[in-house]
């Protein structure tokens, strides 16, 4: 390609990146009414085994703030030497902040975490150097705790059986796709120019603080407004 034609490319991309966790905010702005629901059940809570499995398999995906931050999670763990560490730290901390949820511990904001958990791991992935892997483990799990709190008001008032099956679901689907996102970031890391790595994962850090930003404004609101108008 010829240079001036190679200049005006790279700009061009620059501006898309620089302005695409804008529009990516602004989407989630218009698709995060009717995705806040998160049942897969239509706000039945599941009655058998296939209900629970299916409903905890669709939760974080139906979810974006927790689909996103699941992406998010595998990205951040493809840039540490034992990254699947803190995959795993991350759901099986999702299963504790449920049961906390079913055992009638109170968690104030949780909503409001979960965006902020989305954001903050958007700013680890643009940061230039990357946080070490024992602090990512220990934002993860906290992380987790607050998802799985919120994943637990699906299933609440289950019996055993679906509430086993819907920890199964979750458990498995939030792990398949961190470890997936892990893996095929670490292939493309491995088959391109190694200056160009750091310079996605921080576009895709960008798109992550969008939604992050996007959520937690909109759950902000939603929280100051009533506390106002009282």
């Amino acid at each position: 390609m010829p240079q001036p034609l190679l200049r005006l490319f790279s700009l061009r991309t620059f501006n898309l990146i620089r302005f695409l966790p804008l529009v990516t905010g602004l989407l989630v702005l218009l698709m995060s009414a009717p995705a806040q629901a998160h049942h897969v059940m239509g706000g039945r809570t599941p009655a058998n085994f296939v209900e629970g499995f299916l409903s905890g398999l669709a939760h974080p995906v139906i979810g974006i703030d927790h689909f996103a931050f699941i992406v998010a999670v595998g990205l951040l763990a493809a840039t540490q030497r034992q990254g699947i560490f803190i995959a795993i730290a991350f759901v099986l901390s999702a299963m504790v902040g449920t049961g906390l949820h079913l055992l009638g511990f109170s968690l104030p904001g949780a909503e409001l975490l979960i965006s902020g958990s989305v954001l903050l791991f958007g700013i680890l992935l643009v940061l230039k150097d990357s946080p070490n892997t024992g602090l990512v483990m220990v934002l993860g799990s906290l992380a987790g705790m607050c998802h799985g709190y919120a994943y637990g008001e699906s299933i609440f008032g289950a019996s055993m059986t679906p509430l086993l099956a819907y920890l199964l679901g979750f458990t498995t689907i939030q792990l398949g796709i961190a470890i997936s996102v892990m893996m095929f970031s670490q292939t493309l890391s491995r088959h391109q120019d190694a200056a160009q790595a750091p310079f996605k994962m921080r576009s895709a850090g960008f798109v992550l603080c969008g939604i992050g930003a996007a959520f937690f404004s909109s759950q902000l609101i939603n929280t100051i407004l009533p506390a106002l108008s009282s």
